[in-house]
Order: structure tokens, then sequence, then C-alpha cells
């Protein structure tokens, strides 16, 4: 198939579209009062051809699953994304200078507020690996023909994140991913690093894999030819480089420094308005996206169930991380929305148990945590798939932003951290995931599940799939009974109390491997004639703080938590803040205290005082202090 350049009247028809977004995304900043005009000015003829031009989508339907997708990575350029949805008669015009205010969702940067957007951006260089994730889903999953377009700054370009992105894009050949990356020169505070040498922007894309074009970025003839080669080419995504003016269009602005982030000043916006309404030959004349094909499924939001009940008895021994694996390729069994990717550890997650069981649906996303958790992200959206992404606990700290702006983007991901603690032994601290219960606790839509068994594991698993929000589930490494029978029932934010008498002086309040080292100390203290109250939390967030008050009450007001963690940010403080507002009970807190080393399991319980002995002599002193 040979290139057809389209007729002038479609050629001016797109300039004047770019000159309309760059009025309406003016007007929009100097309303508010504030925003990035000059960010928006240098991608107009971009954003003109993309919607108007090439993309395929519904303007009334934004959300369709056979649309196009377009992701804004360069969020601070969010008024020129809003001005062409009002272009293609999405929101209203006059919404536009709503922009920023308090009761419009047209924010500072995208959210999915906004049917249009599929995920939150604005903390630069993520973009791109949300739509990687798009974009094999596409491919891969949906098996669909819609495309995915992500806009990026070339400031962002610093961000190792983007580059982790490239990788993956290049590595899995998605053909079906085009990346923009607007070169206007001018970061924030100075110049970009490579200002306009498009010569080695080039040669880094190329170099990464990507099939690569230089265009002049306000050249719409060279952007509708570069977009169309791109839909050509098989194997390779598509990486085209926009050599672009800040503030293009705008006298005394344009290619100027200082002018980041700031809206035009007043004695000069009518001038600049004027001059841009000029270059508009045909004012009236309306260009129509062209309409998608019809090839990818309506979502299906059935509730997703494991097939059958966990396989466990009483008393077998199973470490939570082999279980997660059990329990995910269950659930994949169970319903094909379940995906998996893992980060070059699925043998020590046993999320390789999935990749067996299901390889189509399994994404290897290497030691690059950042893209891992944007591919879980961007897989996530328009509800097309249930992702699950696990690694080791500790290294989630290097995704945090991402996991951050998941949250943002009111995006449904499930991530597995395992080797959790100083539990895991030999390893030493650089694997031991101390933190992460900290972590996960802060983000507003989290629910952070802690299964201390085989069979509450499944069922955490189970109820992860069909929960809203960021779900983090957090595995150890040893192997630990079986407390539960298979049919026992779970539910978020309901602790389990495993054992109990009338009697009890004290509740101790384990997870994980300190349940089982909570229960052996009950045993040990029982023999002797004290009786203690054991309570597993099962989700750390949300807290079962009703069943944790009744139990401080019922044992004199006495608590201690035991947590394979620091102490800031885990258990102890969870339920420190359960039971704020009851001041007859005291909580004695045992944690990790300090950096640990190296040592096998039951040395590191005992040495950082959160194993059984630790537990039993905390009780003896806590069985006697008054609240």
């Amino acid at each position: 198939m040979s290139y057809h350049k389209p007729d002038e009247k479609t050629l001016q028809g797109l300039k004047d579209v770019a000159n309309k977004l760059r009025i309406n995304s003016i007007k929009a900043t100097c309303a508010s009062n504030s925003g990035h005009p000059t960010s928006c000015c240098s991608a107009a003829e971009i954003m003109s051809v993309l919607f108007f031009h090439t993309m395929r989508y519904k303007p009334k339907d934004p959300r369709n699953a056979c649309n196009d997708r377009f992701v804004m990575s360069k969020g601070h350029a969010a008024p020129i994304l809003y001005a062409a949805w009002a272009e293609a008669g999405f929101i209203k015009e006059s919404d536009l200078l709503n922009l920023r205010k308090i009761d419009s969702d047209l924010e500072g940067h995208p959210t999915p507020k906004l049917a249009f957007v599929d995920v939150a951006t604005g903390s630069l260089g993520q973009g791109l690996g949300a739509a990687c994730g798009m974009a094999y889903t596409g491919k891969h999953f949906d098996k669909a023909s819609y495309r995915v377009y992500c806009m990026m700054g070339d400031g962002e370009c610093s961000e190792g994140a983007v580059w982790e992105a490239m990788a993956f894009a290049s590595y899995y050949k998605l053909d079906n991913l085009v990346a923009i990356l607007d070169v206007n020169r001018l970061a924030q505070s100075e110049p970009a690093p490579l200002q306009h040498d498009m010569e080695v922007y080039r040669k880094r894309c190329e170099a990464f894999g990507w099939n690569t074009y230089v265009v002049d970025g306000h050249d719409v003839e060279e952007l509708c030819k570069a977009f169309w080669q791109a839909q050509q080419l098989k194997g390779k995504p598509t990486a085209i480089v926009a050599k672009t003016l800040k503030g293009k269009g705008l006298k005394g602005i344009e290619d100027q420094e200082n002018w980041h982030g700031k809206p035009i000043p007043k004695d000069k916006v009518d001038a600049l308005l004027s001059h841009l309404q000029s270059l508009i030959q045909s004012p009236n004349k309306t260009l129509i996206p062209e309409l998608p094909a019809e090839d990818a499924k309506p979502a299906d939001n059935s509730p997703i169930c494991l097939p059958s009940p966990p396989a466990y008895n009483l008393g077998d021994k199973v470490s939570t991380r082999r279980a997660y694996g059990v329990a995910l390729a269950k659930l994949g069994e169970g319903s094909q929305k379940v995906v998996a990717m893992d980060g070059d550890t699925k043998n020590s997650t046993f999320s390789e148990l999935f990749k067996k069981a299901h390889p189509d649906r399994f994404v290897e996303c290497f030691i690059a945590e950042q893209v891992l958790v944007s591919v879980a992200i961007g897989c996530a959206t328009r509800d097309r798939t249930v992702p699950f992404a696990s690694t080791f606990a500790a290294f989630f700290s290097r995704a945090y932003d991402q996991i951050r702006m998941g949250a943002i983007s009111m995006s449904n991901i499930n991530l597995s951290g395992s080797h959790c603690g100083v539990s895991i032994g030999e390893d030493g601290p650089s694997q031991m995931a101390l933190e992460d219960l900290a972590m996960f606790r802060a983000i507003p839509t989290c629910t952070v599940f802690y299964p201390s068994d085989g069979v509450s594991t499944e069922r955490a698993l189970e109820l992860a799939a069909n929960t809203k929000g960021i779900c983090f589930i957090r595995t150890s490494r040893p192997d630990t009974a079986v407390i539960y029978e298979p049919d026992e029932k779970f539910e978020v934010g309901h602790a389990k109390v495993v054992r109990q008498s009338d009697s009890d002086r004290v509740t101790v309040i384990g997870a994980g491997v300190t349940l089982h080292e909570a229960l052996a100390a009950a045993q040990q203290l029982a023999s002797e004639g004290v009786n203690i109250r054991v309570i597993d939390p099962f989700t750390i967030k949300p807290l079962d703080a009703g069943t944790i008050v009744d139990s401080a009450r019922a044992t004199g007001g006495r608590i201690i938590t035991v947590e394979d963690h620091y102490k800031e940010g885990g258990l102890g403080e969870a339920v420190l803040s359960a039971v704020a507002g009851e001041p007859s009970i005291v909580v004695h807190r045992l944690a990790v205290s300090r950096v640990p080393q190296s040592g096998k399991p039951q040395e590191l319980l005992d040495l950082f005082g959160i194993s059984a002995k630790s537990i039993v002599a905390a009780v003896k002193v806590c069985g006697q202090c008054k609240p």
C-alpha cells in the first residue's frame, strides 16, 4: 500500500485545528491564571493530526473498547488534551474556562475522572509504561486492531522509567504502539539536556529497537505521513521524534526560556490570540475522526471466583508465597480476565505456576519494577484484564511513584510482594521488605492483605480480584502450618480470632510468620497456666478495629502486636490508630528495631524480638501491667 498525501483542504483543516487548540489552551490557562500554555503550543499540530486524522475512535464514547488509546504522558499539557476533546465535541468549549477550578474535572493534570483519560499523568516518565500495558493487552489479550499513542516531553526522557518502557515495547514487538517525543528543547528550569540534537534522540530510540522517524513537529503533512508509516510497519514499535518550539506561534515567547508553567500575561494575550485567529482559514470546517473497527469485546465485569476450594488440610506446611502461585493459577482457570506479570522473580514468587498453566496470559517484565507496575496499570484500563503483578515486596519501593499514580488513576491492580521481613533469612537486608506495609497503607485506594496460611492466601487472591483500587498481598518465604479449614469464610476488613478462652490475659496480634510465633507462644504459655487471645488481622488495611477493641476489653485492655516489619507504619501503628479513642487500652509493640543482617530465619526472629520466645516474655510483663 502506498502513501496518499491528504488533500490541501484536509491539510489546511489540520493547521486550523492546531491553532484552535492553541487558542483554547491559552484561554483556559488565562482563565485559571495557571497552567502550561507554552507546553501546549509545541504539541498543537501533533494533537491535531492525531485526533482528527490518524486516530480511530468514537468521539461521543471515549472509553469504547474498540477506540484507539491516547496517553498524554507530558500531563502538564492537559489543556490541549481538553481542547482536543472539545474540538471533537465531547465536552463544551465553554467548560475549558473552568480549568483547575474546584468544581471542575478539568484538573491541572489529567485524571480518569474524565472519560477520555485512561491513566493519570503528571509525574513524568510514566505514560509510556502504561501505554505499553495497553498495547500489550490490545495485541495479545484482546487481539484487536486498536492502536496506542503516547505523547511524551523531551524533558521526561531523562527518567529511567522511559527507557524501561522502551526496552519492554521493543522486546515484545509492540507494533501497535507509537511514542511521540515532543522535542521542544526547553524543560522547566533550563533547556533539556539534548536540546534539539535530533540525531541523538534518533540513535537512542533506534538502539532500543524502535522504528524511528524524525519530523518537523509543526508540519502537518510530515506528521500525517509518519503516523501512516507507523501503521504499515510490523514487528516494531514506532517513535516519532518531533522537533518543535515551545510556545510555537506566540511572538516574543516562542522558543524562549522562563515561560514554563506561566499563563500568558494579560497585556499580551489579546494580540497573540488575534494573531492565531488570523491564521485560521476555515473556522467552520469540521474534521471528523474515523470510527474504529468493532473487534474488541465489551468488558466482562462478572465476579471472579476460585473454581475449587483450597486443597490444603489442617497442619499442612506451605509458604504463603507458594500458595500465592497455586491460587493465581486457579484464578486464571476461573476467569480469562486474570493475567499475571513478574519482574524475573517468578520462581521465587511462584507466579511461574500461573505461567505454566496459562502461558498466553503471563507477561515477564524482567528486572524493571517501574515498568512492571506501569504495565499492570495499562493492562487494567477499560476493565480489559484483572492483573496480578509480583516481585519481592522490597522491590516495589522502586515503583512507589507508579503505585501512587496508580491510585490517582483509580486503577484496579493487584500487587503481590514476597520475601517480607527478616524471616527470609540468609539473603540479608537488601532483600527483606520491612517498609512495605507502611508504603501501601499510605496509598489511599489500597487494600492490604496479609494472609498467614495457604487457605487464607487463596481467599485473599479471590477477594483481591474483585476489590476496586490497588490491592497488595504480602507473602512470606518460610513454610508455615495451615490453620484454616478449606471452607473458612474470609472478608476484607474482618479479622479472625484464632485462639481464645474466657481467661485470656492479653490479646496478641500477629500476621504471617508472626501469627504462627504467637500461636506457639500461646501453646507454651498455656502449659504454664497463662491464656492469651490470638488475632489474625487478615487485612492490615482496612483493619478490623471492632474485633481488636472487643478482644482488648476482654483481656484487661492489653494488646501486644508482633510484626516482621519495622515499627514505623506497620501492624503496630495500624492497631494503635484503631484503638486511639480507647484510653483504657495499652498497646505493646514488638517489631524489627534496626537494619537487620544475614542469619537463619529463627535466629533473626529471636534477635529482633519477634519470635515465640519474645512474645512469651512480653506477655509475662504485659500481663502484670494495668491500662
